[in-house]
C-alpha cells in the first residue's frame, strides 16, 4: 500500500482529528506518518498505530515559530520516501508544496478551515495578506483535497476552482455506561482551542449569572486573556482552567458533564460557517449543548435536535440559554434522548468510509 505523510503544526498529542484519519488510512493497510512539534511540554506519545515525528523548534509563536518549522519541514519531507503527502491547512503548504513538486509526488490538502478568515488573522492586516497570497498561490495547485463542510468545499471552489469532498469531523463511537438522568452537582464543559474568536471575552462575564460551575479544557492563543478574565469578574471558584487534557480523559470526562459548549464570534468566514470538533463530542458523549445558531450547525440539528441554539453570543443570551437547560428538565432530557439517537448516526465509523474512498481514488 501507498506512504502518505501528514503535516501538522500543532502537538501531535491533542490533535484528535489527526488521530482518526491517519488511524482509519493505518487499518487500510497505508504506511502513515504523521509529522508535527515538539513543544516544551510534550508528553510522551502513545502508540496509535501509526509513525508519529514530532519537530523540534527553537521559535514556539509568531513569524519566527512559522518560518523555522516550514524550513525544518522541508528538509524533513524532502529526504522521506513517500507516495503522496498532505498538509493539512496553509500553515504547512508551502514546504509540501516544494518537496511534492520536487520529487513528483502526489499532494493534497486538507482545509481543516478556511485558514485566512481566521479571527486571529483578520485582526491583523499584515498577517492576513500574507496568508491570503499563501493561500491564493498555492491552493489552487493542489486539485486534491477535502475539507469539513460543505460552505468552506463551496468557497474554496469559487475561490480557486477546486472541488474538495467533505469529510466532516466526527468522533469514535463510544459506549456510555450510563444513559439515565444525570444526578448530583450540574456543570458545564467548554472542550477545544482557548483561542480568539471563540467568546470567551462574552461567556465569562456570563458566567456570574448561571448558577453551575464551568471547565475550560484546552489551550491556545487567548488563554492568559481568559485567565485574566476570570479574575476580572471575580469568579475563580466558579470557573476552572483545565489547559490540556489528552484525548484519552476527555472521553471520560465529557459524558459527566451537564452541558457543553460550542460558541464562536461572527465576525470572520471561519467562525461563522465553522463545524467544530466539540459540536460532535458532545452528542457523541449523550449531553446537550448550547450552540451559537450558524448556518452549518442549524443544518445539523434541524433534523437531529441535539443542541439549543442561540442568536448571539452576548453574555445576558449565553446566561439565559445555559438557565433554561440547566432548570427545565423537559427540554433537557428531549434534548440528551435525541443525542443518544443521533450518535448511532453521527460517527466516524459511519463518516470514515468517505475518507477510505478518497484516498483509494488517488491510487
Amino acid at each position: 500500500m501507498a506512504k502518505i505523510i501528514f503535516t501538522v503544526t500543532n502537538d501531535l498529542s491533542y490533535d484528535q482529528r489527526m488521530h482518526r484519519i491517519a488511524g482509519s488510512l493505518a487499518k487500510q493497510g497505508y504506511e502513515v506518518v504523521l509529522v508535527g512539534r515538539r513543544l516544551p511540554a510534550s508528553t510522551d506519545l502513545p502508540d496509535r498505530g501509526f509513525l508519529q515525528k514530532r519537530i523540534r523548534c527553537f521559535f514556539h509563536r509568531g513569524i519566527g515559530f512559522y518560518t523555522e518549522y516550514n524550513f525544518r519541514l522541508f528538509w524533513y519531507l524532502l529526504f522521506r520516501k513517500a507516495d503522496m503527502i498532505c498538509a493539512i491547512d496553509l500553515d504547512t503548504i508551502l514546504p509540501v508544496y516544494l518537496v511534492t513538486t520536487i520529487k513528483k509526488q502526489q499532494r493534497i490538502y486538507d482545509a481543516h478551515e478556511l485558514f485566512t478568515e481566521q479571527k486571529e488573522v483578520l485582526s491583523r492586516p499584515q498577517i492576513h495578506r500574507f496568508w491570503l497570497a499563501v493561500e491564493q498561490f498555492a491552493v489552487p495547485r493542489f486539485s486534491k483535497g477535502y475539507t469539513v463542510n460543505e460552505t468552506i468545499r463551496a468557497e474554496l471552489e469559487k475561490r480557486y476552482g477546486v472541488r474538495y469532498a467533505v469529510v466532516r469531523n466526527l468522533p469514535r463511537s463510544t459506549s456510555l455506561t450510563n444513559n439515565l438522568p444525570r444526578t448530583g452537582e450540574k456543570w458545564i464543559l467548554y472542550q477545544g482551542s482557548v483561542n480568539e474568536g471563540r467568546c470567551f471575552e462574552t461567556l465569562i462575564p456570563a458566567m456570574q449569572q448561571v448558577n453551575a460551575k464551568l471547565v475550560i479544557c484546552g489551550k491556545g492563543n487567548f488563554f492568559e486573556q481568559t485567565r485574566a478574565l476570570i479574575e476580572q469578574y471575580k469568579l475563580q471558584d466558579k470557573v476552572t482552567l483545565r489547559g490540556y487534557v489528552s484525548p484519552e480523559e476527555l472521553v471520560v470526562l465529557t459524558p459527566q458533564a451537564s452541558i457543553g459548549l460550542t460558541l464562536f464570534a461572527s465576525e470572520g468566514m471561519n467562525q461563522y460557517y465553522s463545524l467544530a470538533n466539540r459540536f460532535f463530542d458532545y452528542t457523541m458523549a449523550g449531553i446537550p449543548q448550547v450552540c451559537v445558531n450558524y448556518p452549518e450547525y442549524a443544518a445539523i440539528n434541524q433534523p437531529f435536535n441535539i443542541a439549543y441554539l442561540i442568536p448571539d453570543t452576548a453574555p445576558e443570551t449565553i446566561a439565559g440559554a445555559l438557565n433554561n437547560l440547566l432548570t427545565d428538565t423537559v427540554l433537557y432530557e428531549q434534548l440528551r434522548q435525541n443525542c443518544l439517537r443521533a450518535r448511532e448516526i453521527l460517527n466516524w465509523e459511519n463518516e470514515e468510509q468517505v475518507l477510505i474512498r478518497f484516498y483509494k481514488d488517488m491510487a
